[in-house]
């Protein structure tokens, strides 16, 4: 475990992990990468508990953060998450529950539809941006020359993914707040 502290200077650029409103468009800050190596689906869905780290790049890494800074200044963004245990699906969910609002993306078809989903390669950001502040949000991102794909939205309720309905978020935000009784009975 890794615990930081820092000064927030004005509280304005707290930002916070929860999408904020229907139809918000949802972007991926990072690459898309084939792999899910040393992630949470591997060891519990196929039960290899030891696999190699995902690739790091540092270089990349601080790109990345320096942009995710630029952003939240420029008060471009509703939210931002990490993609980090459980993957970008564990992500979405996360963000989306707070308000009780759902997402409707689009996969990578270059990539494993696990790795896309559950994969936890580092240097990868969830953001949510409202449509009237897209163009100065794709301005900041081009100067930086991070890469970045729109996946999709934050919608009322329904996760979609590639066009499929993975029911409400009502229902994983019940599996989430009772599991751990669940795993304790």
């Amino acid at each position: 475990t890794i615990g930081m502290l820092g000064i927030v200077e004005d509280k304005k650029h707290i930002t916070s992990l929860a999408f904020k409103g229907k139809s918000d468009l949802i972007y991926l800050l990072g690459k898309c990468e084939n792999d899910i190596s040393s992630s949470e689906y591997l060891a519990s869905f196929h039960g290899i508990k030891e696999s190699p780290a995902p690739n790091f790049d540092l270089d990349e890494e601080y790109n990345l953060q320096s942009t995710i800074t630029k952003l939240i200044r420029a008060n471009v963004l509703e939210s931002a998450h990490d993609i980090s245990d459980g993957g970008l699906f564990i992500t979405l969910l996360e963000s989306a529950m707070h308000n009780n609002l759902g997402f409707d993306i689009t996969s990578c078809s270059e990539i494993r539809e696990d790795a896309f989903l559950f994969g936890e390669s580092p240097s990868r950001v969830i953001v949510s941006v409202r449509e009237v502040k897209e163009d100065r949000f794709l301005d900041i991102l081009r100067e930086s020359n991070a890469p970045f794909t729109l996946i999709g939205h934050v919608s009322k309720g329904e996760i979609r993914i590639d066009d499929q309905s993975f029911g409400n978020i009502s229902e994983y935000k019940e599996i989430y707040n009772t599991a751990l009784a669940a795993k304790l009975k």
